[in-house]
């Protein structure tokens, strides 16, 4: 039988029956997400335009300086991994030190001091990234150990994922509004103002609920095996080739929305309505899709939400200069499928931790996973638009049949087409992934 902690209790007890989780339990678990949610545009999107706008910082040397700690970020997750792990005991101090790092880096980020400042954006970026990636994986990690019914563990995620796309959206809005109140560098002011307790808040709520939180302890804490021996188990080798295959389709769009937006549909004003309605959407649909999991299961609802993203996001590809209704409706129907694509993996990948018996290397796995969504969006931004640069597409240049016809198929159907590749292997690996576990 399992052995079970509650928090960080020293002494293991004997699991008790696991019984239909809370909602208000949940909620508690999920708040975390909106501050971890919330850090990410300002850093990505904000920062260099605060740089180049009130510092003349060039824009070359803030994204070279991006992309190398884009690159760093990525592959420090392995490492964080290998040590949440090793000091699974100390989880609360970990996620306080991440905590600290993030809050840290995020109010250095905005008021920076008035000599070097390029050093300065890159030091602030690589301490905020670094603690958003140790409170991140930490977190994920705790709710993949929580100890209930299976078909709670997309409740888990779907609750955690939805409080994420709500601090994604008040993100978008926030820096907007407080511009048109104040200057932009008092609004960042008040954005860190207002950033720094929220995040304090939800990390007391969350230490608060990992001290009586039933998590599984490891079966053998003192077993570690290698990187390469935990990667090439066969379940995990599918599954996590699926998600890097899922997660570079989904990416592709992603990296092109702005140029599609612009350049196909002539709406570039509306940008940030489509992706409100395409997020909002995704919030929407996270209590439909545990529904369909809880009923038919986790890769079968992973499937249906394929094809819903491959039917509706096909549509796409026959819009056209000024067919502003049409892609707010392709927006709100792909952005469905978006919340199975975020709250499904990461409790698949729950279950698999029980059913092999992995919870000593659960951080590492949720590591790994994560590298993977960030290696999909640099391969996916490092190919999409040198691949339109071939065929004489640039950035606000007079659209021919030609390169609409190259947008269009680089922006939907490329990324349609890969996940009918998702799909197909789900459906042939349906048999092993339903295991949760290898047969060898």
């Amino acid at each position: 039988m399992k052995e079970t902690g509650a928090g960080q209790a020293g002494d293991a007890v004997i699991t008790p029956a696991k019984g239909r989780l809370r909602v208000s339990a949940l909620m508690i678990y999920g708040v975390m997400a909106l501050p971890l949610a919330f850090a990410g545009l300002p850093i990505y999107l904000n920062a260099p335009d605060f740089y180049a706008v009130v510092f003349d910082q060039p824009l070359t040397s803030l994204g070279a300086v991006l992309l190398a700690l884009r690159l760093v970020d990525a592959f420090q997750d392995p490492l964080i991994g290998s040590l949440s792990d090793r000091f699974h005991a100390h989880r609360s101090a970990i996620l306080m030190l991440g905590a600290v790092f993030l809050g840290s880096g995020f109010w250095m980020l905005f008021h920076p001091p008035a000599t070097y400042p390029l050093a300065w954006f890159a030091l602030s970026v690589f301490i905020c990234t670094t603690g958003y990636s140790i409170v991140a994986i930490n977190y994920q990690t705790v709710g993949g150990l929580w100890n209930c019914m299976e078909t709670d563990r997309t409740r888990v995620t779907g609750f955690r994922e939805a409080f994420g796309l709500v601090g994604l959206l008040i993100a978008a809005i926030a820096p907007a509004v407080l511009a048109e109140i104040t200057s932009r560098e008092t609004a960042f002011h008040w954005l860190t103002i207002a950033y720094l307790p929220l995040l304090a808040g939800a990390l007391v709520i969350l230490l608060s609920w990992l001290r009586t939180a039933p998590l599984q302890k490891p079966s053998n804490p003192d077993e570690i095996i290698g990187w390469t021996q935990l990667l090439k188990d066969r379940w995990r080798a599918i599954f996590f080739g699926t998600v890097f295959l899922n997660s570079f389709a989904s990416a592709i769009p992603a990296v092109l929305v702005l140029f599609f937006v612009r350049d196909r549909i002539g709406a570039e004003a509306y940008t940030g309505l489509f992706l409100l309605i395409y997020f909002l959407s995704g919030v929407v649909s996270m209590p439909v899709w545990m529904r369909i999991a809880a009923r038919s299961g986790k890769l079968a609802a992973w499937r249906y939400s394929l094809m819903l993203s491959v039917i509706t996001f096909l549509g796409a590809a026959f819009l056209g200069l000024g067919d502003l209704a049409g892609y707010a409706l392709v927006c709100a129907l792909s952005g469905l499928a978006l919340g199975a694509d975020l709250a499904l993996p990461p409790a698949i990948l729950a279950d698999h931790l029980e059913a092999d018996g992995r919870e000593a290397d659960a951080s590492r796995l949720f590591a790994f996973m994560a590298l993977l969504s960030k290696a999909a969006l640099a391969v996916a931004t490092g190919l999409a638009l040198p691949m339109l640069g071939l065929v004489g597409y640039h950035p606000n240049v007079d659209m021919t049949p030609s390169l609409n016809l190259a947008l269009s198929f680089t922006y939907a159907v490329l990324p349609c087409v890969m996940k009918i590749g998702v799909f197909c292997i789900l459906l042939a690996s349906a048999k092993t992934l339903a295991q949760g576990k290898s047969a060898v």
